[in-house]
């Protein structure tokens, strides 16, 4: 009767070898995903049409060579509700140097509500009802507000923003995007 030699729970010689050769390889690749992500040049701003409250239609070729800030939101979503008021002292603050500014309300939202939102709050920008969905989709297919992106001159997307953003950043993202030319 022949017998094996005990079985033992540690990995072969070779096999403890590779492990961190395959843990490094992987760190590698990760860095160089991040890295070029970083480095990659900004997305540019897809085709869309929001279509306002007054029934005026604006397209995003339209506002080509301007700084412009897209906001999803709804008025269910209290993280909306609750960042409007700086959204308004955002762009009232910008406004003057040719900033514009579109908030989007998801295709969910009741238009009623968004015209008392609107008027109630007396929003000073562009405000449209994507009924339809389409602009959300164009966007990467938004499905959490509030989602704001900023678009420099040249139609690219500088950031997106899922939730509040920080004020002070984009205030100083705006200010560097405002003071570059075409």
């Amino acid at each position: 009767m022949t017998t094996s030699p005990p079985s033992s729970s540690r990995p072969a010689p070779a096999a403890r070898k590779r492990w961190p050769l395959i843990a490094a390889l992987l760190v590698v690749a990760l860095l160089a995903w991040f890295g070029y992500r970083a480095l990659s040049p900004a997305k540019s701003a897809p085709p869309a049409t929001f279509v306002l409250l007054s029934g005026e239609k604006v397209t995003t070729a339209d506002l080509k060579g301007k700084v412009y800030m897209v906001n999803f939101w709804a008025t269910s979503c209290v993280t909306c509700v609750k960042e409007m008021p700086d959204m308004v002292r955002t762009y009232e603050r910008f406004k003057g140097q040719g900033m514009e500014f579109i908030a989007v309300a998801m295709s969910y939202d009741p238009p009623m509500y968004v015209a008392n939102f609107t008027e109630t709050r007396k929003l000073p920008f562009k405000v449209a009802l994507d009924s339809q969905g389409s602009a959300a989709k164009a966007f990467g297919d938004v499905q959490l507000t509030p989602t704001t992106f900023v678009v420099d001159k040249e139609g690219r997307i500088l950031k997106r923003y899922v939730g509040e953003p920080e004020w002070d950043a984009l205030h100083k993202l705006l200010d560097e995007a405002l003071a570059k030319t075409v």
